[in-house]
């Protein structure tokens, strides 16, 4: 990706990375121009938003903070890499789920 793509990106890939509501408003800010580096990140931090999600719903089951705390971090740790990423201006995967992440939204946004 050119720097000029990544300038123009990067209000709309932070935006991605604020709660979940974030993602939605980067889906239609990114509406029109379609800019590559913020479909990334709106890629990153939707299945971030996802994971989120089914850890909310499948954590407390455990009932032991032993299996909880290790998860929450977990999310935390990757939801930090990839808003540190895209604050940065790089388009890099978080680890572990990131290329997931990229193969099955890979519709959303593109070109």
């Amino acid at each position: 990706m050119d720097q000029e793509t990544i300038t123009k990106g990067k209000n709309i890939a932070i935006t991605s990375y604020i709660l979940i509501v974030g993602v939605f408003i980067a889906l239609s800010m990114n509406g029109d121009a379609k800019n590559k580096y913020a479909s990334f990140h709106i890629r990153q931090s939707l299945g971030l938003s996802l994971t989120f999600l089914a850890l909310s719903i499948i954590a407390p089951n455990f009932n032991s903070v032993n299996v909880e705390l290790p998860l929450w971090i977990f999310i935390m740790v990757l939801w930090s890499y990839g808003f540190i990423t895209a604050v940065k201006g790089q388009a890099i995967a978080v680890p572990l789920l990131g290329k997931f992440f990229q193969k099955i939204f890979k519709d959303i946004q593109n070109y």
